[in-house]
Order: C-alpha cells, then structure tokens, then sequence
C-alpha cells in the first residue's frame, strides 16, 4: 500500500473516531472551559494534536484519555497567559439567551462555584464528578499521582464548601420531621 493509501485509511480511522466521540468530548472540553466558544477552540486544538499524534497511538482504547490530556493541559496553559484574564468593558450588554439546547451542567446552583476553582482543582472535580472518572483515571489523564488527586479533590471540595451558601448544604437546612431526633 502506497503513502497515499495509508493516509487516507489514517485520515478515515481519525474521522470515524472524531465524529463518534466529539460529543461526549465537547461536553468535557465545555467544562474545563466554561463557554462555548472557549469549548470548541479547546476541542479543536485537542483533535489538531491527536490527529499529529495518531501514527504513535498503538492502544487505541487509550484515546479519550489522551484527549482529555491535551485538553487539561491547553486550558491550564490558557488559564497561564495573562492576556486571558484581562476583562473589556463595553457599553453593550451582552445576549444571555441561548438558543441550543445543550445541558452544559449549569443547571445547579453549585456550577458557579466550581467554575471559580483553580484550574488543577477544576479538572479533577470535573474529571471525577462530572465525566465519573476513578482516581487512578485521573491521575492518568492529568499525569499526575493518585495521592495529588486525592489532595487536589479534598481542597476543592473543601474551598466549595466553604464559599457555598448554607441553603446548598442539605444537612442544616432540611425540615424537621416527626421522629427525627437529629
């Protein structure tokens, strides 16, 4: 098989790939980042640098995880850049209506907090709780150890909770019920 024929079984493997997991992908790139245009930009690097790296790829069940690699370490680099955080005024408020129907996982009133997360703590809260990966999974895609997870995990649950208002925490804002003694 020629150069030609190999590029393009390469070309086809990618786009087979891409088209069955940008979804579920966009969904995680959209977390970390916290917009969509952020999310698509994210993704699109992602896919750019899978698609270099294919050739070198041999586990291929190991893909998702690669991506989601790429992705934590553009967004952490992103976050890096001072530019990034520069806020513009404008005199015009921006639209806030959305017109797609995609469950961005804002629907809690807790999504706000964890959006002001370092950007470590970010994506192992969004890596654990939102894509339900285990520990040693995380620790994989973020290339990291099991024990920095674990740290990362309690100290961003630990800082959630302390900035969250009381009416998030069940525990002490649950009525009282007949035969509860707590």
């Amino acid at each position: 098989m020629g150069s030609q024929g190999r590029r393009a079984d390469k070309d086809a493997d990618f786009s087979a790939y891409m088209a069955a997991r940008q979804p579920a992908l966009y969904r995680t790139a959209y977390l970390l980042a916290g917009d969509h245009a952020s999310a698509e930009d994210l993704l699109q690097v992602a896919f750019a640098k899978l698609y270099l790296s294919w050739d070198k790829i041999r586990d291929r069940g190991a893909l998702d995880g690669y991506v989601r690699r790429i992705m934590v370490n553009e967004n952490n680099s992103l976050w890096r850049r001072a530019w990034k955080r520069r806020e513009h005024s404008t005199d015009t408020m921006p639209e806030t209506g959305t017109h797609d129907t995609y469950d961005d996982g804002m629907g809690g009133a807790l999504w706000s907090h964890v959006q002001t997360l370092p950007p470590k703590q970010r994506a192992v809260i969004v890596l654990r709780y939102y894509e339900q990966l285990s520990e040693a999974e995380i620790a994989d895609v973020l290339g990291i150890s099991v024990g920095t997870v674990k740290s990362q995990a309690s100290r961003a649950l630990a800082g959630l909770r302390s900035r969250a208002p009381s009416t998030l925490h069940p525990r002490e804002h649950r009525p009282h019920e007949p035969g509860d003694d707590s």
